[in-house]
């Protein structure tokens, strides 16, 4: 069964061609040309994989993406013609999985689309069955559920792999570098700063331990490592 695409995009030039090249690829691909409608479309045909421009009419990408984020865990890659840096890491912070700079290579996002799916197909399909505890933080690896002292708390695809990666390893230091390819993957083009925006949303939700520090602790000039009462 093809894995179903759901771009939201209000430029007809643009989703004319993003379009061609998902179907190209064997994907099943629906449209919307605003926010409202891509946000009943995902509701009613829960696709596989949102693409979401964030200059849309009647609602716009950012809060769109965070409607999603509230009922749904689908990978989401932002396309946004803000080239700041700032502005590109805002739409990591509210749950993006990756994000496209306009303009584009409509092969770039199609290898994208392909990563993200294939990355997100290998974490359904891992093998490791049971649960890591550590310090107030419980991950259950199967059904990917987490708590935080009590509480279950909501967490992205790629928040996911990233908590799950330090927590399988407690007390190592990774690189930002390791995160990028064991968490976003090789032929993810990111920057450093994507790494830290990632941490930080994680931070946020898994909040302090219990000595009131940071669960995920920065080691710097290396990288992060997850670790409590050390």
């Amino acid at each position: 069964m093809a894995e179903r695409v759901l771009v939201v995009e209000d430029d007809p030039n643009t989703l004319e061609i993003v379009e061609l090249y998902l179907r190209r690829d064997g994907y099943e691909v629906l449209v919307a040309k605003d926010g409202m409608e891509g946000l009943a479309l995902s509701e009613e045909q829960s696709p596989d994989l949102v693409i979401l421009d964030l200059m849309l009419p009647k609602l716009h990408g950012m809060d769109l993406c965070q409607r999603l984020r509230q009922v749904k865990n689908v990978p989401i890659i932002m396309l946004t013609a803000m080239v700041e840096e700032k502005d590109r890491l805002a739409g990591l912070e509210i749950g993006a999985d990756d994000y496209v700079t306009k303009p584009f290579s409509p092969r770039e996002l199609a290898a994208r689309v392909k990563a993200v799916l294939r990355r997100t197909a290998r974490d359904a399909n891992a093998s490791e069955e049971g649960e890591l505890a550590r310090g107030g933080v419980t991950l259950d690896l199967r059904r990917h559920l987490v708590h935080a002292h009590g509480e279950q708390i909501d967490l992205t695809p790629t928040e996911f792999r990233l908590l799950a990666m330090l927590m399988q390893e407690t007390g190592r230091t990774f690189s930002r570098a390791q995160i990028i390819d064991q968490v976003l993957g090789y032929d993810f083009d990111g920057f450093d700063r994507t790494v830290d925006a990632h941490v930080s949303n994680l931070r946020r939700k898994l909040k302090a331990g219990p000595d009131g520090e940071d669960i995920i602790r920065t080691v710097y000039g290396v990288g992060y490592r997850f670790g409590v009462g050390d």
